[in-house]
């Protein structure tokens, strides 16, 4: 039997912080509570020293959330949150990673995270959601929460009551399972041809696959999409500076949208593996292409008959450029089973 602590202070008890002293902060003007659950967290999968690690081992963030449900065509607001827990990027820090793919593909852009909790709920987080991204921290197990009070309606939104996954990012927050107990770490199981240094590189149109199921050919892009500019320092893990340069293309999450609906099970369990002609490939979750809340987007680029063409990845949420995939080939649609 599993050696799992709770957490046991109940969520009647409020931790009350600054009662006496307003400051400006909006976000800590209401009661903390505690919230219940397993504070031992099993970390397995493709990892050389798998084992469990204690929540309360590691130091406290905080993230601000407006949650919010599907319901038919419409999104259904929950309410307004400051959670307070432990992060993901802390939590897996120190679990050294030990890829399935490894002699074929090294890099580690193509691995993703199962989190599962005791009624066998799963939900999906990409790699490079957890440690690529500009804003770090943003992906909690939450274990202390504070509604975020409007100053004139005094609304109290339903008050949490177990441990959760949080996703600051998403709009939609199917992600936010209640009281994870395990995190699996994953490599894309796909396989593609790898030809390092191909030059010239030129892949003329990309497939988009619906798990084996050819769905969509992107030859060009539409006129009808709105383009967006990303002024950005293109900056990347292994080599540093690259440009300065804006990139401008159309949000990739419009191309697909016809042919991948927000459902609760593409929220929670939908990832995209993108590959190049040479076999490069990196996995992002449905959620953090097609659910975002943060106005930073994946945009598709048409840079034309070019070395490294046509059509190249622009990730605004990420800090380095590693998943700015050049010569786009195959996007493929799957999800946890």
């Amino acid at each position: 039997m599993k050696n799992i602590a709770f957490i046991i202070l109940a969520v009647v008890m409020p931790v009350f912080l600054h009662a006496q002293s307003p400051t400006n902060d909006f976000y800590d003007d209401a009661p903390t509570y505690f919230l219940s659950g397993p504070t031992m967290i099993e970390v397995a999968g493709e990892i050389e020293n798998p084992g469990f690690v204690n929540l309360l081992d590691f130091p406290m963030h905080s993230v601000i959330v407006k949650e919010a449900e599907l319901t038919g065509t419409n999104n259904k607001f929950i309410g307004a949150y400051r959670y307070d827990g432990i992060s993901l990027y802390d939590i897996l820090d120190y679990f050294i990673l030990n890829k399935d793919n490894k002699d074929e593909f090294a890099p580690i852009i193509d691995l993703y995270v199962e989190i599962e909790n005791e009624a066998g709920e799963k939900t999906i987080l990409s790699w490079g959601e957890l440690y690529y991204p500009v804003h770090r921290d943003e992906i909690l197990i939450a274990t202390q929460v504070a509604r975020i009070v409007p100053s004139k309606t005094k609304d109290l939104w339903p008050m949490p009551q177990k441990t959760k996954l949080v996703v600051a990012s998403d709009l939609i927050t199917e992600r936010n399972i209640v009281n994870p107990s395990k995190i699996t770490i994953r490599s894309a199981d796909m396989t593609f041809d790898v030809e390092k240094g191909m030059s010239p590189m030129f892949a003329p149109e990309i497939t988009v696959y619906d798990n084996e199921k050819q769905v969509q050919e992107i030859s060009e892009l539409p006129e009808d999409l709105c383009n967006i500019t990303y002024e950005t320092t293109f900056y990347g893990r292994g080599r540093g500076i690259h440009s300065t340069t804006p990139f401008t293309g159309v949000m990739i999450k419009d191309m697909l949208a016809d042919d991948f609906k927000l459902t609760p099970e593409s929220i929670s369990k939908g990832y995209f593996v993108v590959a190049a002609e040479d076999g490069y490939r990196a996995v992002f979750t449905f959620s953090e292409m097609m659910n975002r809340n943060d106005q930073s987007e994946l945009l598709l680029i048409d840079e034309g008959d070019t070395d490294g063409g046509k059509f190249r990845l622009f990730p605004a949420f990420d800090f380095f450029s590693d998943r700015a995939i050049k010569s786009v080939k195959g996007v493929y649609y799957k999800e946890l089973e």
